[in-house]
């Protein structure tokens, strides 16, 4: 099997039986999301929607945290991975916002990348997710994944993202995000995977092997 023929088929399957794909991170706003994202590193994104409830009353906005201390915004976050920094990323993140975006997240996933605590990654899923860029974040899931079943051959996050972005249609890439992650989260995942179960088999280079 090719690697084109690979991909199709792979595609396809998603597109049938997933035609649906968004992101698990609750969020109401462009703001919301970039939060969440920079919180999620490491991190479940279950126990990310535990506290961003009382997380977004408190700072509804940029503005609002922003102003904040990052001693408070740590009490908030206590219970993610790494508190202490992501409560300086979150902080440094606000005030640049505030300061030099008008409170707006950016678009552009260079430009992104300026914000604290925002990685390639988390700036292809703001760019992905709110503005519907043709961009792919590649997560440790993506990563899996798209290795495991032969999508790419890579070992790099970033030399991964140039190959997905090579095959997969811009009109596709957006919610081949999540296709990736969803089946990495459930299905693929990273100990041992549920082969037996799992609607790719026949295009797996992974299963193929075993």
């Amino acid at each position: 099997m090719t690697k084109k023929e690979r991909y199709e088929k792979v595609l396809a399957w998603f597109a049938e039986n997933m035609p649906e794909a968004v992101s698990e991170l609750r969020y109401g706003n462009p703001y919301e999301l970039l939060v969440a994202v920079i919180l999620s590193a490491q991190c479940t994104d279950k126990r990310v929607n535990m506290l961003t409830p009382s997380f977004f009353k408190r700072f509804p906005t940029p503005h609002a945290l922003a102003a904040a201390d990052t001693a408070e915004i740590f009490d908030y976050i206590r219970s993610v991975s790494y508190p202490n920094n992501k409560a300086k990323h979150l902080h440094g993140m606000a005030v640049m916002l505030a300061s030099d975006f008008e409170g707006k997240v950016p678009a552009d996933v260079d430009t992104l990348q300026l914000l604290p605590g925002v990685g390639r990654k988390t700036a292809n899923v703001i760019a992905s997710v709110i503005y519907n860029r043709p961009v792919i974040a590649v997560d440790t899931h993506v990563f899996r994944v798209a290795n495991r079943i032969g999508l790419a051959d890579a070992v790099t996050p970033l030399e991964t993202e140039k190959q997905l972005t090579r095959y997969i249609p811009a009109r596709l890439r957006p919610i081949a995000h999540h296709w990736l992650i969803l089946h990495g989260r459930y299905v693929c995942i990273a100990r041992k995977p549920f082969c037996d179960t799992c609607g790719l088999q026949r295009c797996c280079r992974y299963y193929a092997l075993l």
